[in-house]
């Protein structure tokens, strides 16, 4: 006899444990990025088209709904309420910041509230290292890599490089800022020490300089134009989706994690497609070359777009409560869920 459905207890889970849980299992939260993907790819997951609100008069800043459910042994559905206000920067705090709602599978009632620009940060950096291992397989082992955007996701991106066996001699760094490009080397010499670090001048340099290239900006608009850049065939991961001129794009192998999702909202891959009215310049998605052996050419530019899928930071979420419950450590709301009688 199966069991009654039950209202589930509310949670709140704060930043700090988030971190706490997801600190040190960079391999392990890579994997689960990895079996996502390849659930999303069986058709396992409902991933909607991410919900834009957007601002007449703040037109830098949104707040984006990333709904999701993910079957397999997860069975569960929830919503990343994420926003971006490139402005923050200024003021010296995190361009993004964000929460997460998980959902009951049974009963569809929320089960908690999650403190997510961390979640987001490490879905987004275990997504890009597992691209760097899979895309890079049958090419020469990056040995220089240039950092071009250097917040809170590029940190953790290297990171997740450096956990996943990603080892440089030389760690490149460009951004507008001066001070953050300092921070970034800061963080890099006391992380990597054994790397030599350069700060670059200008963009150019640092794409010519590198083997591997992270695009991590707040850029709206594409803003590297240069084929010569990218004429030694980097692997590129496209992070922040506006970089790169679509006639650099178009001259690329395109890896993205879902088309649908990744040709929208004027990314660049989005410019490429409205420019030549169609999608024949993807090669395939993450999960093709992970579950379906696609081979990519060694001598040509990859490009990885990840528009970032709501089932990723589902999945994290997940293994970030269910780590949490083993341990005992959810702080529970009592009496969250007041009504629970439908006749009183």
């Amino acid at each position: 006899m199966s069991s009654p459905v039950q209202v589930p207890s509310f949670s709140v889970v704060p930043g700090l444990q988030v971190d706490e849980v997801c600190r040190g299992r960079e391999k392990e939260i890579v994997d689960l990025v990895a079996a996502t993907y390849r659930l999303h790819g069986a058709g396992d997951s409902v991933n909607p088209p991410s919900y834009f609100l957007r601002f007449p008069d703040r037109p830098n800043a949104r707040i984006i709904a990333l709904p999701a459910s993910l079957g397999g042994e997860v069975r569960t559905d929830g919503l990343k309420w994420i926003s971006s206000f490139p402005d923050n920067i200024k003021a010296g705090i995190p361009r993004a910041s964000a929460v997460l709602i998980l959902n009951d599978h049974d009963t569809g009632y929320p089960m908690a509230c999650m403190e997510s620009s961390i979640i987001s940060a490490v879905r987004t950096a275990a997504s890009a290292a597992l691209a760097a291992a899979v895309l890079g397989r049958d090419r020469p082992r990056p040995v220089r890599v240039g950092f071009l955007g250097v917040g809170l996701i590029a940190r953790y991106l290297h990171t997740y490089l450096a956990a996943t066996g990603q080892d440089f001699e030389r760690v490149g760094i460009y951004d507008l800022s001066a001070e953050s490009a300092q921070g970034f080397r800061s963080y890099v010499e006391q992380a990597a020490p054994h790397s030599e670090i350069v700060v670059h001048d200008d963009p150019g340099t640092l794409l010519r300089d590198s083997d591997l290239i992270v695009l991590a900006t707040v850029a709206g608009s594409p803003h590297l134009s240069d084929p010569a850049a990218f004429a030694h065939h980097p692997l590129v991961l496209h992070v922040s989706l506006r970089d790169i001129d679509p006639a650099i794009i178009l001259e690329s192998v395109n890896v993205v994690d879902d088309v649908e999702h990744c040709l929208k909202a004027d990314t660049s891959v989005h410019l490429a497609e409205q420019r030549t009215g169609n999608r024949d310049f993807i090669t395939g998605t993450l999960d093709d070359v992970i579950s379906r052996g696609l081979e990519l050419p060694g001598d040509q530019t990859i490009i990885f777009s990840p528009f970032g899928l709501g089932v990723l930071d589902l999945a994290v979420a997940r293994f970030v409560y269910d780590t949490l419950a083993e341990a005992d450590r959810l702080a529970t709301v009592d009496n969250f869920f007041h009504e629970l009688r439908r006749f009183g």
